[in-house]
């Protein structure tokens, strides 16, 4: 797995004040952006080219990957001057990503890795041949944080169902996915959620769930990603990596 995607252009309501004037990537945990540490995550595994996407505070975005330069992965940077969401964001990046599958990992996401990198993990099960998309799963009970209704079920083969009626799901989507381009190159260019995508995929019985290993962390409001910060610096994660 070569390729990537950081989606990097949401407007991070939630997270405000903290957003009024910079991306939601961009925001630091550890001294770090959550950009970097996903940057680096992509790295360890093997990525070597990333498209990063940018709308909200699309310059200070462009500023941070300047930074970089020189440091893996090699990145490219896609403007999107309308906001595209996350599937309109994919389907413009396509071109860029290649013919075999990539990794995609949301600008915002942050979580430590278990015994294996998650990305490596993801690559490794990953199957073509079977699968549009193989998505982290977080279990909601390890979730501090609103987490709703949840997001999904998972059967015995790792095949993912949305919750019906009143349901309420053991699984969340973590944000960290390896995807085959089929799963969004039918869909004409603009604004879309990647959740259509998602939905078609279960329609087929291609969309597949791997449960992380690791800790993963909910950050959408100033007060998680404070209590984050607290919790990994009084090292009471430090069993994993």
């Amino acid at each position: 797995m070569k390729h990537a995607m950081v989606l990097a252009a949401g407007l991070g309501q939630r997270m405000r004040p903290l957003t009024a004037d910079t991306a939601k990537p961009l925001l630091p945990l550890l001294g770090r952006s959550l950009l970097d540490h996903a940057l680096d995550r992509l790295a360890i595994s093997g990525v070597e080219e990333a498209v990063v996407n940018a709308h909200w505070c699309a310059p200070r975005v462009a500023e941070a990957l300047a930074a970089r330069e020189g440091t893996p992965p090699r990145l490219r940077l896609q403007l999107e001057p309308e906001l595209l969401e996350t599937g309109g964001g994919l389907r413009r990046a396509l071109p860029r990503l290649g013919e075999e599958p990539f990794a995609v990992v949301n600008g915002d996401a942050y979580w430590l890795d278990g015994p294996k990198p998650a990305l490596a993990l993801l690559a490794q099960y990953f199957d073509p041949a079977r699968m549009d998309a193989l998505l982290l799963l977080v279990r909601t009970s390890q979730v501090e944080g609103e987490v709703g209704r949840g997001d999904f079920f998972l059967d015995g083969a790792g095949r993912l169902r949305r919750p019906n009626g009143a349901e309420v799901a053991p699984f969340i989507f973590g944000g960290v996915q390896v995807m085959a381009p089929a799963l969004v190159v039918s869909e004409p260019e603009g604004r879309f959620s990647l959740n259509r995508c998602f939905d078609r995929a279960i329609g087929a019985g291609r969309l597949y769930g791997l449960v992380h290993d690791g800790a993963w962390f909910h950050l959408s409001t100033p007060s998680d990603l404070a209590r984050t910060e607290r919790r990994l610096r009084a090292g009471l994660l430090s069993h994993w990596r």
